[in-house]
């Protein structure tokens, strides 16, 4: 069974497409090795793998079942079980998410105005870095 199919299957991500995204960003590894959307799945195989958009939440699982459709979740879970450490480490960071700072205090002013940008891009005009003089 292809291990894009199968993680689609299995839930853990909501389209095959993004599966495959996931496996050519190389957020995905089968056994220690990165991972191939192609590669085949065998039952006992252990699978590493990153989910959410910036890729926040690790999982380790080994595979205990193959599946060609993507049913209820309930049926999906028996598809894989996760490592005790696995899910230790998830616990840990979700208890920490709302310790850690917000992307969003890092910025003071926020977005620049028309005007703030055309300073920008006139100063980046007259502007010389030492790349720019020939000597």
């Amino acid at each position: 069974m292809r291990l894009d199919k199968w993680l689609w299957a299995a839930r853990f991500y909501k389209t095959r497409a993004l599966a495959v995204d996931f496996i050519d960003k190389g957020r995905v590894t089968v056994n220690g090795q990165p991972a191939k959307r192609s590669r085949e799945l065998r039952v006992g195989d252990r699978i590493a793998l990153r989910q959410g958009e910036r890729a926040e939440i690790a999982r380790e699982l080994q595979v205990l079942g193959l599946s060609e459709q993507r049913g209820p979740a309930p049926q999906a879970q028996l598809l894989y079980a996760e490592t005790p450490e696995s899910i230790a480490a998830r616990e840990a960071a979700a208890r920490a998410r709302p310790y850690l700072s917000d992307p969003a205090l890092a910025i003071e002013q926020g977005r620049p105005t028309k005007r703030d940008r055309r300073e920008l891009v006139d100063w980046q005009r007259w502007s010389a870095s030492i790349d720019d003089i020939e000597r």
